[in-house]
C-alpha cells in the first residue's frame, strides 16, 4: 500500500506541473478539448491506459532479471 500511494503522489506532482507552469495554455487546451469529438477522447484515452500498463509489464519484468 505504500508503494501505491507514492505513485499516486507522484501523479498528483506530474499532473500539477501543466497548471504551475502554463495556466493560460492548460485554460486554452481546456477550451480546445471541447471541440474534439468523444470518439477520438476515447481513443486517446484507451491508448493512454494501455501504454501505462506496458510501461508497468515492462518495468517488473526488468526488475526481476
Amino acid at each position: 500500500m505504500d508503494y501505491f500511494l507514492s505513485v499516486l503522489g507522484l501523479v498528483f506532482i506530474v499532473e500539477a506541473v501543466p497548471y504551475m507552469l502554463f495556466p493560460g495554455k492548460v485554460k486554452s487546451f481546456a477550451q480546445y478539448i471541447q471541440k474534439v469529438r468523444n470518439g477520438r477522447l476515447q481513443a486517446v484515452g484507451i491508448i493512454a491506459a494501455f501504454s501505462g500498463l506496458l510501461i508497468i509489464y515492462v518495468s517488473r519484468r526488468m526488475a526481476g532479471m
